[in-house]
């Protein structure tokens, strides 16, 4: 069969529903600054859906920041790969504060978190390593474990947090290595992306002491929110120094992009000269760099945007539970609020809270999650407000009661057509 043939037949497990959601459910369009307040489709809505945690990407300094690197340097500059042409002072400098802030001995900065996590992962597992992971691990974990798998080596996937598994799993890891003459590396989440739950970090690390593994842990919605100082679920647990590889992403509570892993000099040191995709990749550019040096300041010296965020994170929470709503078993800043209902009926839910409500949040629904469920996905931050918190939950209270009572279900999808432009 011609290729082109295949894909126009076959449009993959959410690309089924383009014609009805293209530019609305899928790749909506928000316009104006990054902030609660934004517009979709010539309409001021409520946006719950920035991964800009505590505020910072209209904060007036980072903009600055930003804007003198950029006047000053350009965003080409510099030019090339890291280990030829693209090394400056300032990459340094944000290596090495990055690492001090999660306590480790060194970091290396990354182009990009979900091609960095892959290419973490092939660096540092051979053909003779065994991996074991979470079932519920994000994307470029899977995308890191199949290129594993493709070499040659092997894996062992454990039910989420499910520790029992867990260590069963570590049981037939180690055996194979006993052959193989390789090593585990267990990878897990900090915190988990969709539900808001925590990683077993503490129980993990006490496997440790049972079997001979390293633990890499992606802590992409962690860094900057978890834990006394902000430095990560590391630093929630008192376990940083049991997290071998400590990976995270500047796309969340840094309002960026990059990201870094920090590890023992040693292993920094291979994985800046093993690494393909930063080997073959160009240097991230100055304004990145020097962005990302004053977000760092300001995460770690303004206490008060932490604060601001877990005030209304508790709020939500908190409001959401007592009006009889499902948020699972999240412990972060991440609200899932579950329902129960067709892709259908979640499309015109959705609907309603962006048209009739002004809520703008994601829906995730089959082959996400299980058929029969809807999962929107709150992310609160430190400059939502509290009025903010109550408008939306009276919002969801009043769609419930129209999802319960049968209101949204169809024999097709709304037409998304005649919706305002």
């Amino acid at each position: 069969m011609d290729i082109f043939d295949r894909i126009k037949r076959d449009r993959g497990p959410i690309g089924q529903y383009q014609k009805a959601g293209h530019g609305y459910f899928s790749f909506p369009k928000l316009e104006g600054e990054i902030h609660p307040h934004m517009m979709f489709r010539g309409k001021k809505v409520l946006n719950w859906s920035l991964n800009n945690y505590i505020g910072l990407a209209n904060h007036p300094e980072v903009r600055k920041a930003d804007a003198d690197a950029a006047a000053k340097f350009g965003m080409a500059y510099p030019m090339g790969a890291r280990m030829m042409s693209g090394q400056t002072k300032y990459h340094e400098e944000l290596e090495q504060k990055l690492a001090a802030f999660v306590n480790k001995e060194d970091a290396f900065l990354l182009n990009y978190g979900y091609q960095g996590m892959v290419s973490i992962i092939d660096c540092i597992a051979s053909r003779k390593d065994v991996i074991v992971y979470d079932s519920e691990s994000h994307a470029c974990i899977m995308d890191g474990v199949f290129l594993h798998k493709s070499k040659g080596g092997k894996s062992f996937v454990f039910p989420h947090n499910d520790m029992a598994r867990c260590e069963k799993m570590l049981g037939f890891a180690k055996k194979l290595v006993e052959e193989t003459g390789g090593g585990i590396l267990v990878i897990t989440e900090g915190v988990f992306g969709m539900e808001g739950d925590l990683g077993n970090i503490p129980a993990i690390v006490k496997l440790k002491e049972k079997f001979n593994f390293r633990l890499l842990v992606d802590d992409a919605h962690g860094f900057g929110t978890m834990g006394p100082k902000g430095a990560g679920i590391g630093d929630h647990f008192g376990v940083q120094d049991q997290i071998d590889l400590y990976f995270s992403t500047f796309a969340k509570a840094m309002a960026g992009i990059g990201g870094f892993i920090a590890s023992e000099r040693e292993i920094v040191d291979f994985l800046r000269y093993n690494m393909r995709s930063q080997t073959f990749a160009k240097s991230l550019p100055m304004p990145m760099t020097l962005g990302a040096l004053k977000r760092l300041e300001l995460l770690q010296n303004d206490h008060s945007l932490r604060e601001n965020l877990w005030k209304i994170v508790r709020a939500l929470q908190k409001g959401l539970k007592e009006n009889g709503f499902d948020i699972g078993h999240t412990e972060s800043p991440v609200t899932p609020v579950m329902m129960h209902g067709g892709v259908i009926e979640a499309t015109n839910l959705v609907l309603d809270l962006r048209e009739n409500y002004g809520i703008f949040c994601s829906v995730v629904i089959y082959p996400v999650i299980p058929k029969g469920h809807i999962l929107l996905r709150l992310i609160p931050t430190a400059i939502h407000t509290l009025e903010d918190v109550d408008r939306t939950i009276d919002a969801f209270k009043k769609c419930l009661g129209k999802l319960t009572n049968g209101e949204y279900q169809a024999e097709e999808f709304a037409d998304i057509s005649a919706l305002r432009v």
